[in-house]
């Protein structure tokens, strides 16, 4: 299969032929993108179609040698290139809340191949970093804020994408967890931290076999991470055995060419500045050794060659498919989260609900996210209004802006049900990227959350205000991660988490109200009371410290409970989970239980493993995530669920001898629905 090592190493004697054969410049001449930066720009101003990434950025190649070019494709919701025919998926955000590996592993062949009918053969959207705290912008970007999840839904990304030929890029490493302020910010932190937080999820995709690697723009501990010897070198390349090559994050991952080149990057993107003639120069000078281009080139061709085994035609008939679009559906039905179902409010009878005001401007909006690199334009999406009308065509819908809340009041006691259709889009989160519009003003759109984790004022007010007047008001919640809902939760009797669903998303969130969809996601975040129970950042730092704990471990450890724990999500049905048990069995844990759909309609649970370090001889957390796995049921169905965890990832950092290492003691083990202790089973197990 291409997407492991073991394929990519018959390429490896071939590859060194042909590097023995090179000059230093056919050499250097494969280590940056070949777009100039003003020639980038000028398109963009000149035509509005050739928009960031409209078409495969080239980087290299040798056609001599039959050595393609790296043709790279930006995500990660699928591809950025071209105008209006690509699938927009949900944002990495909702498919971490499915839970569905299996599922993440056909989105990456669907993205691969779209990517293959754009002539593309490289994917830069594997973003697996760990959110410190969810006001970080571009969180929609990846999957949560836990490691061992990120690990395991970026590995099934990297599988897909890999099957169809194209090179899957992880990205940021490492530490870029900040936007507004990630060019300057320096991060530290200790090297458990390091090692079991934020780089852990990294090595588990280098070890599924991805096959490239994009540095990041911020720098750790005062070094930029696209000249980092000890993160590219030491622990990617030498430790790891990471055996494919690294780019730069776009246009800035660079600052210096020997600190680069001999810090361990491959490939400047997406134009040549430091690298060129200025690294010919440096390497004939003595600044930078030629073996270290050498192993650039050598890593560069093995993987474009292993991945170019095959014909490949550009199939421009696969974009945005009937298969593409319904696995985009059904990745946004298996990932919104019902958060609150005060009274069974949820789903709306048809029969009954004749007349329904949906308030809002993003329920007539795009709302497939962020719009800077991550940036997909489909042939079409359906907004929640036009979902709604669609869904239940009997159905007389209403739409109010929000605007007059009198008006607003009057509407919503006329009208049977209010879904209102509140949070963020590309403006208030995402990355950040200034401008200056047609008339001289200098702006900015994205970026990391401006004020708080809650909602806008305006919309507090809102749901407050107008909440309270129908007993079917319902809120759906646009939005990259963690919103806070304290301040307005118990105005409403319904509360549906929607992320950024991707372009069939108005249609998923339409039948989840419904009940045409049973709604199964799960916070991949947590969600506390106060905002202060998270770690605090400083959007603008220049130097950010990152503790051990954050997320749902933080607050556990300090024995705070959250609002919504993670892993939490309603269900229209119920499930009971018993006979839990968990053994050792070559060199796995294996958890098992017995789940039960005791309610009257079907559904699916995700059933999720814990494990507690209770008796460590070091700090460790309560407990943390370490398996799940997606039970679906029909009415009074009963299966066993089976979930393998390896030892290894109960591992823990062990500063002195510089290693990881896993403690002989008793393990606490807990099998359930969510993290919290109400919703899990306990047991144990000895190594």
């Amino acid at each position: 299969m291409k997407y492991t090592k073991a394929y990519r190493m018959k390429w490896d004697e071939k590859a060194n032929s042909i590097v023995q054969k090179l000059s230093l410049k056919e050499k250097v001449s494969l280590m940056g993108g070949t777009m100039t930066f003003q020639e980038e720009m000028d398109n963009m101003v000149t035509d509005p179609s050739k928009h960031y990434n409209y078409k495969p950025y080239l980087a290299g190649g040798l056609a001599a040698y039959d050595v393609p070019p790296m043709l790279f494709c930006d995500g990660p919701r699928g591809l950025v290139c071209g105008n209006g025919e690509t699938t927009s998926f949900p944002v990495s955000m909702l498919r971490g809340a499915s839970f569905d590996n299996e599922l993440e592993v056909k989105i990456g062949q669907a993205i691969g191949k779209e990517i293959r009918a754009y002539g593309g053969n490289y994917f830069g959207g594997v973003c697996i970093n760990l959110p410190y705290n969810p006001g970080w912008g571009r969180s929609q970007e990846t999957y949560g804020e836990e490691s061992f999840h990120l690990g395991a839904m970026g590995s099934a990304l990297v599988k897909g994408i890999q099957e169809e030929d194209v090179i899957a890029c992880i990205k940021h490493y490492a530490f870029n967890q900040m936007e507004n302020a990630r060019f300057e910010v320096s991060v530290e932190c200790d090297k458990r931290t390091e090692r079991e937080v934020y780089l852990s999820h990294f090595k588990t995709c280098i070890d599924a076999g991805a096959g490239s690697v994009m540095s990041s723009y911020n720098r750790y501990q005062g070094t930029y991470c696209g000249h980092h010897d000890y993160l590219l070198n030491e622990v990617l390349k030498d430790e790891w055995g990471f055996d494919g090559f690294v780019i730069s994050d776009f246009y800035w991952g660079i600052k210096d060419t020997v600190e680069a080149a001999n810090g361990g990057q491959n490939i400047e993107m997406a134009h040549t500045s430091f690298f060129g003639d200025q690294l010919i120069k440096a390497v004939k000078e003595g600044l930078v050794s030629e073996s270290k281009i050498d192993d650039a080139a050598h890593r560069i061709i093995r993987t474009l060659m292993a991945f170019n085994g095959e014909e490949h035609t550009e199939n421009r008939a696969v974009l945005a498919c009937d298969e593409h679009v319904a696995l985009a559906l059904e990745s946004a039905r298996k990932g919104i989260t019902l958060l609150k179902n005060e009274g069974s409010v949820l789903p709306l009878d048809a029969e009954t609900t004749k007349n329904i005001l949906v308030v809002g401007e993003l329920a007539k909006a795009d709302i497939t996210g962020d719009q800077g690199s991550s940036w997909v334009r489909p042939p079409y999406l359906v907004t929640v209004l036009e979902g709604i009308s669609k869904v239940n065509e009997l159905t007389r819908v209403t739409f109010d802006d929000g605007k007059d809340i009198e008006k607003t009041k009057q509407l919503a006691a006329d009208n049977d049900a209010v879904v209102f259709v509140v949070g963020y889009n590309h403006d208030d989160e995402g990355e950040y990227v200034p401008f200056d519009d047609a008339e001289g003003h200098s702006g900015s759109m994205g970026g990391d959350r401006r004020e708080s984790l809650g909602l806008h004022d305006k919309d507090i007010e809102l749901i407050k205000t107008v909440g309270p007047i129908n007993e079917q008001s319902i809120v759906v919640l646009i939005g990259g991660n963690t919103i806070m809902m304290t301040e307005w939760e118990a105005d409403v009797s319904g509360i549906i988490m929607a992320y950024y669903p991707g372009m069939e998303g108005g249609r998923a969130i339409a039948e989840i109200l419904y009940g045409k969809v049973n709604p199964s996601g799960k916070l991949p975040y947590v969600i506390p009371y106060k905002e202060t129970d998270l770690p605090q950042v400083d959007w603008h730092a220049t130097v950010q410290h990152y503790d051990y704990y954050h997320g749902y471990a933080k607050l556990e450890k300090e024995g705070v409970k959250p609002l919504r724990p993670y892993g939490f999500g309603l269900s229209y049905t119920t499930f009971d989970i018993t006979d839990a048990k968990f053994n050792v069995e070559d060199g796995d844990l294996k958890a098992s239980c017995t789940v039960k759909n005791t309610g009257s309609l079907g559904g699916t649970e995700v059933v999720q493993l814990y494990v507690g370090f209770g008796e460590s001889a070091i700090d460790r957390p309560v407990k943390l995530l370490r398996g799940f796995t997606r039970v679906e049921l029909n009415p009074g169905e009963t299966a066993t669920a089976v979930i393998t965890c390896p030892i290894e990832s109960l591992s823990y950092y062990n500063e002195e001898m510089n290693q990881m290492m896993v403690e002989s003691m008793t393990y606490e083990a807990y099998i359930g629905s969510s993290s919290d202790n109400s919703d899990l089973i306990k047991g144990s197990f000895v190594l």
